[in-house]
């Protein structure tokens, strides 16, 4: 019970969202907000994730494998997109979208519930490169799907959150202080950008109509999201014999919702933006359940 209440806690931010734009309707313009997120505060979260704690060999392998399982589930991803799909956009969307996950604003504190507050080194340094993942990686396909390669590689180093995670960890490996005082600052603007993330979620909920929902692209995601993963996922830390805590961080950042980023990218780079978020949305509700199943069984 006190796992679904800390998931529906959560929410309540993407309610905020969804109210919003259900009261302020054309006054609120989302994609501004996007903006604001993308090119503000989410560097400032890059930046203070990377700075909680000192880069240690041990914990950077857990990172590592979560990192390895994305690239070969995005692989597999790839593949089917372009075996089934002749849309380019719906193509980056299946590429992409099931391979991220909330890693950030549900999987650390979901971790912190369910595992103790000492799942947070791996639940942070998870989202971290989750996230240097998508700004990169992520950027380029959500872009491919309405610009050249040339354009695409030219928005991914357009996103500030590259250059704060890179600025980051030099300060790291070179034992560089923050001041205290504004490292209160950076945690500030890191929670900010976690709480807007998810009541961007909400605002773009509020137009998704059940006509917009393409099923074959639904069903798809899904089945990459909540069976091909895991079982790659299952395979890989067995091979690598990962145990403990270790293991429970990584399979649980692998199963939380798809990420509410691919939302803001496919609105940036114009990728139907509304399919994106009624596939967030449902693998919300597919979430609660199959992480329960999930979670018995580690």
């Amino acid at each position: 019970m006190d796992n679904i209440i800390s998931i529906l806690s959560i929410y309540f931010f993407v309610l905020i969202g969804f109210l919003a734009k259900m009261r302020l309707k054309e006054e609120l313009n989302e994609k501004s907000i996007v903006k604001l997120n993308i090119y503000f505060l989410l560097p400032i979260l890059a930046f203070w994730g990377l700075s909680t704690k000192k880069i240690d060999i041990d914990i950077v392998k857990v990172p590592f494998i979560y990192i390895i399982i994305c690239l070969t589930a995005l692989i597999f991803s790839t593949f089917i997109a372009k075996k089934f799909f002749n849309d380019s956009k719906d193509r980056s969307i299946i590429s992409m979208a099931s391979v991220t996950g909330i890693t950030g604003s549900i999987g650390i504190p979901l971790g912190i519930a369910i595992f103790s507050k000492s799942s947070v080194i791996y639940t942070s340094l998870i989202n971290t490169i989750s996230m240097f993942f998508v700004y990169t990686i992520g950027v380029y396909i959500y872009s491919r799907g309405s610009f050249s390669i040339a354009k695409s590689i030219i928005n991914v180093f357009k996103m500030p959150i590259i250059w704060a995670s890179l600025i980051a960890i030099a300060f790291n490996l070179l034992n560089i202080n923050i001041n205290k005082s504004f490292f209160k600052t950076l945690e500030m603007g890191a929670y900010a950008a976690i709480v807007l993330q998810l009541i961007i979620f909400g605002i773009f909920l509020y137009d998704v109509r059940i006509k917009q929902i393409n099923f074959k692209i639904l069903n798809t995601v899904l089945a990459l999201k909540f069976i091909l993963i895991p079982i790659i996922a299952g395979i890989l830390l067995y091979v690598l014999n990962i145990k403990g805590l270790a293991l429970k961080s990584i399979i649980l950042e692998l199963i939380v919702p798809l990420a509410i980023t691919n939302i803001s990218l496919a609105s940036i780079f114009d990728c139907k933006p509304r399919v994106v978020t009624s596939l967030v949305f449902i693998s919300s509700l597919v979430f609660i359940p199959y992480m329960m199943i999930a979670i018995f069984m580690i």
